[in-house]
């Protein structure tokens, strides 16, 4: 007998250790419990066939647990509203609302969906196992994800503040039939309650690809109100808050001390020129005559010499000479 029971144990035991690690969550729904959330869409950086198109949406909803059966299967209803544009003019706005049950065990849909379109199997997008651990796996929708952290602080902008969160990564990829085939590749992140395994928030972004156009498909959800308290988180350190703003700051500084030591090294280089000198000779003022400019006053004397007659040769001779010039005889 006590064989047959330790046999039993150890059949119960491995049992256990070959099931799925989601199908005991951590957290068991209650009936009632609820979140209300918004959701922001858009369409942008279109190009090709596709350039200059936008679109953008807004979402406003509720998710409602209304009964939980013993087998974990959860009986749920949804509501939310919606408002949609795009750069050509058009609006439509409207909402949604419907019943639909999930189990807790194995995380997918079970009769109906919160209007989920396109995705075999089908796993709930709201709810995950809170006691997966680091590096765990789970499906968010048909995406397989991974527990990146189990202690993320997450900036919820509902109520702007920090909150715990269990924050997870995916990726894939599909064939979007939007106005032509395109290929999309896209990746999540996501963010639960830790305490619950409720969807706190999720990023969304997909990149759409043709071979004559292309645009960004971006989704943001965070949730606003919520049945069950979420535990704060810590926020990031004041060196992180503000490590964008002091590296700019540090950036500036150092930007500033180069143009100062480029002048510096400017203005040194232009002093260490050598200065052309030239001698200082002073210059005399200038002489000033008032007096005008007149050619000289020629003076001509005129003389009257007496002539006289040598007494010898009879040759004209100047009275005051001594001796004929001509004969050379005495004048007197």
């Amino acid at each position: 007998m006590i064989k047959k029971l330790l046999f039993l144990t150890i059949i119960v035991s491995l049992a256990l250790t070959v099931l799925p690690a989601h199908a005991v969550p951590g957290y068991n729904p209650h009936q009632g419990d609820y979140f209300n959330y918004y959701d922001v869409i858009n369409l942008t950086n279109s190009t090709g066939a596709f350039y200059g198109y936008t679109e953008h949406e807004t979402v406003n909803g509720i998710e409602r647990m209304n009964q939980v059966f013993v087998n974990g299967t959860v009986a749920s209803n949804y509501t939310y509203t919606f408002n949609w544009s795009n750069s050509s003019g058009s609006t439509q706005n409207g909402k949604q609302a419907g019943n639909f049950t999930w189990s807790s065990a194995s995380f997918q849909y079970v009769k109906g969906n919160d209007n989920q379109t396109g995705y075999a199997p089908l796993y709930v997008w709201f709810y995950m196992d809170n006691s997966t651990q680091l590096s765990g796996t789970f499906r968010f929708l048909n995406t397989p994800m991974t527990v990146t952290s189990t202690s993320y602080s997450y900036s919820l902008a509902s109520q702007n503040r920090y909150v715990k969160a269990i924050r997870a990564e995916g990726s894939g990829g599909y064939q979007r039939n939007y106005g032509g085939l395109f290929n999309a590749a896209y990746t999540y992140t996501t963010y639960y309650d830790p305490s619950t395994g409720y969807i706190i928030g999720y990023d969304y972004v997909e990149q759409d690809t043709s071979s004559t156009a292309s645009f960004t498909w971006t989704e943001t959800l965070y949730v606003t109100t919520t049945s069950y308290p979420l535990t704060a988180g810590a926020g990031p350190s004041f060196l992180q808050q503000y490590l964008g703003l002091i590296i700019g700051l540090a950036i500036f500084i150092i930007f500033i001390a180069l143009i100062v030591v480029v002048v510096v090294a400017v203005s040194r280089r232009r002093r260490s020129l050598p200065k052309h000198t030239y001698p200082q000779v002073p210059i005399a003022p200038p002489q000033i005559d008032l007096i005008p400019k007149q050619p000289p006053v020629q003076q001509i004397v005129i003389k009257e010499v007496v002539k006289v007659k040598c007494k010898y040769c009879g040759a004209l001779i100047d009275s005051t000479v001594q001796a004929c010039p001509f004969c050379g005889a005495p004048r007197t």
